[in-house]
């Protein structure tokens, strides 16, 4: 039997696996790829430069699958917004019925999304965050732990800890999001009580991913050793590939006085952008997990999922069976 919960329920999939948003990997063939596969794929809203453009990548992907797949939002801290009322608004009009929001002040996009019927997954990495988010209506919650890729917060909070606080003190179902990348995580979220897992770096590591195969080798060929943390001292940390910028980023960072203008260029998205396109992983800065320490191939999404679910099964299996009944 599949393993079924109330996310899968929720989302009518056949896996309880996430697609997480990814900048510059959350394309149209990528959520389709994991869609069709049985998880949720989502489409980045902000891979695509206008929301005429997020019109047409939600078609496409509706072109490649008939399951259901979601769009994320993103809201960052940033000096020139990007239109996301438009692109909230592009993907409601093309129908899309499942959100993935993240970032500062969600609840007007919360509103707006749950005005209109839609299914929404906000992503947060406190357990105070997630009920702030639960109180706006929110129908899961992805909750980050410190092992992710991308911006963990501030806490420095593992999932291990996260995860539990989470199953004690939220009402709705919530997702197990950072070092997942097989079934053992997956059983592991779910004996801690998520209803699901979200996952990004592993993902990017699929014969479907959009990024060059050079960086697929690349995530392979590490260990749980090779990713580091920059904007620490600008309190927005975010986890990055350990690759000759970022080491740089974080030297120019330890200096007296340093500012963010002082690492702009080095951080550029045009430069991580290239990383993916050329395959040169020292190009600029990349988003990367401590799953790469897992990450040992590079399978189809379907069989990473299909793969998954039985380690999943086989692990619930063996820890059901240190459990005896005492004799009377």
């Amino acid at each position: 039997m599949p393993i079924q919960t109330q996310l899968t329920k929720l989302l009518g999939i056949s896996y309880p696996i996430v697609q997480g948003g990814m900048q510059w990997v959350g394309t149209p063939q990528m959520a389709a790829a994991v869609s069709d596969a049985g998880g949720l794929g989502i489409i980045t809203a902000l891979t695509q430069p206008s929301p005429d453009a997020l019109r047409k990548a939600i078609r496409e992907a509706r072109s490649l699958t008939s399951k259901p797949f979601g769009v994320n939002i993103t809201l960052l801290p940033t000096l020139n917004p990007p239109d996301y009322e438009g692109y909230a608004r592009a993907a409601v009009e093309e129908g899309v019925r499942i959100f993935e929001t993240a970032g500062n002040n969600p609840g007007p996009f919360i509103k707006f999304f749950k005005s209109n019927g839609c299914i929404v997954i906000h992503k947060c990495t406190t357990v105070r965050h997630a009920k702030s988010a639960e109180r706006m209506g929110v129908d899961v919650l992805s909750i980050d732990g410190f092992e992710c890729a991308g911006h963990p917060g501030e806490d420095d909070i593992g999932g291990l800890v996260l995860m539990a606080r989470a199953a004690k003190e939220l009402k709705i179902p919530f997702i197990a999001s950072g070092g997942v990348a097989d079934g053992r995580g997956l059983a592991a979220a779910l004996a801690l009580g998520a209803s699901g897992v979200n996952m990004g770096t592993r993902f990017m590591c699929t014969v479907e991913s959009p990024i060059h195969e050079n960086i697929k080798r690349k995530i392979v060929e590490s260990t749980e050793r090779d990713t580091i943390h920059i904007f620490r001292s600008f309190r927005n940390t975010a986890r990055v590939y350990k690759n000759k910028v970022a080491v740089e980023v974080v030297n120019i960072e330890r200096k007296p006085g340093s500012k963010f203008d002082d690492v702009r260029d080095l951080v550029s998205g045009i430069r991580g952008r290239k990383v993916y396109e050329n395959g040169d992983p020292d190009a600029g800065i990349w988003s990367a997990g401590i799953t790469i320490g897992l990450i040992d191939d590079i399978p189809t999404c379907k069989d990473l999922l299909v793969r998954m679910e039985k380690e999943a099964e086989e692990i619930i299996g063996q820890v059901s069976s240190v459990v005896v009944k005492a004799k009377l």
